[in-house]
């Protein structure tokens, strides 16, 4: 049985082993534990799956709770995928923001989970990395 919930204390240990065991950690900064503590920290919004007490889900959001709630990382441990719980923290994290407009970029080797669970894709997202090439 997995156990859905909001936590507030989440710790960089658990949320770095979530990481890297859903593979979400090739693009996550695993190896620096100060930075993955202010994304905690800074991440007003976090859902956690668990089984047995271990996390094997989480979905952490940054939002207002009325206009947009931006899905930063969802991230399942391997050994549980195909089982709903990303789907189940999705529901879980529009649940807690009922009003506000649920956002996510893709991991790479997620884009085609998404539409398959309802979800719109937009093409009109942008990102800038370096302020230096802002023109």
């Amino acid at each position: 049985m997995i156990k859905y919930q909001i936590e507030t204390e989440l710790s960089v240990e658990e949320f770095t082993e979530v990481l890297i065991n859903s593979t979400l950690g090739e693009r996550r900064p695993v190896s620096e534990p100060d930075r993955i503590a202010k994304m905690l920290e800074h991440g007003n919004l976090i859902i956690t799956a668990r089984h047995n007490g271990k996390l094997v889900g989480v979905s952490r959001s940054l939002t207002d709770f009325l206009y947009c709630t931006y899905l930063s990382d969802l991230a399942i441990d391997e050994k549980y995928q195909k089982q709903g719980i990303g789907k189940e923290l999705i529901r879980q994290t529009k649940l807690a923001s009922p009003k506000a407009k649920l956002i996510l970029l893709s991991a790479p080797k997620a884009v085609n989970y998404y539409p398959k669970i309802g979800m719109t894709q937009w093409e009109q997202c942008y990102v800038l990395d370096n302020v230096e090439e802002l023109k």
